[in-house]
């Protein structure tokens, strides 16, 4: 792979995350859109949208960063389990799934274990669509790797969201930091192939 292609994944992943979170801020602080609106305040409007694209670009940046230290911990967990490497990998995303879930409701106040359940399982059933998708894209070999990455590496960057709390900035994280994570996933093997046929 070579410089102009990895330049190429970061400003197409950074525009994405950008995007994504400037769309999805709509819905989830639509509040803010409207206080800006009524009255209509076009100086405070075009800071707000710049606002929610820089988070975006910051959402992005966290996710590439995630992408570049899975694949270091990838060849490094290869090289230190070998065969064990796989199992190690699904007891990661089992714990992960078991800490989004249990960990979060013993935090919360008075919550129901319900949301935190669902959140974990969407999680779960997402990251199998894009880890199939994966594998059927390459090899069979490729599906727990990148359900590792999506399970795993996906909730370790969303901690500063979940500990930050409010459910606006956790929704606006999670769909940006999930979209840029499942296109760098899927982009890779394409990128790096294109790279073996002009070889």
């Amino acid at each position: 792979m070579n410089s102009r292609k990895w330049v190429r994944l970061f400003l197409t992943t950074l525009l994405l995350g950008g995007v994504l979170t400037l769309v999805t801020s709509f819905i989830f602080k639509k509040e803010a859109y409207v206080d800006v609106l009524q009255p209509f305040q076009f100086i405070e409007l075009i800071g707000l949208l710049l606002f929610f694209t820089g988070f975006g670009f910051i959402f992005s940046i966290i996710s590439q960063m995630g992408f570049f230290a899975y694949l270091t911990v990838n060849q490094f967990g290869k090289g230190v389990f070998r065969s064990l490497w796989t199992p190690v990998q699904l007891f990661l995303v089992a714990f992960t799934l078991f800490d989004l879930v249990y960990f979060r409701y013993q935090a919360a106040e008075e919550a129901s274990l319900w949301p935190f359940l669902i959140t974990a399982l969407c999680l779960l059933a997402l990251s199998l669509i894009v880890a199939w998708v994966k594998a059927k894209e390459t090899n069979k070999t490729a599906f727990i790797p990148a359900l590792f990455f999506m399970v795993v590496v996906t909730t370790v960057e969303w901690v500063p969201a979940l500990r930050a709390g409010g459910n606006d900035y956790i929704w606006l994280m999670i769909i940006s930091l999930f979209a840029c994570n499942t296109y760098q996933l899927l982009l890779l093997h394409r990128l790096t192939n294109e790279q073996k046929k002009t070889a």
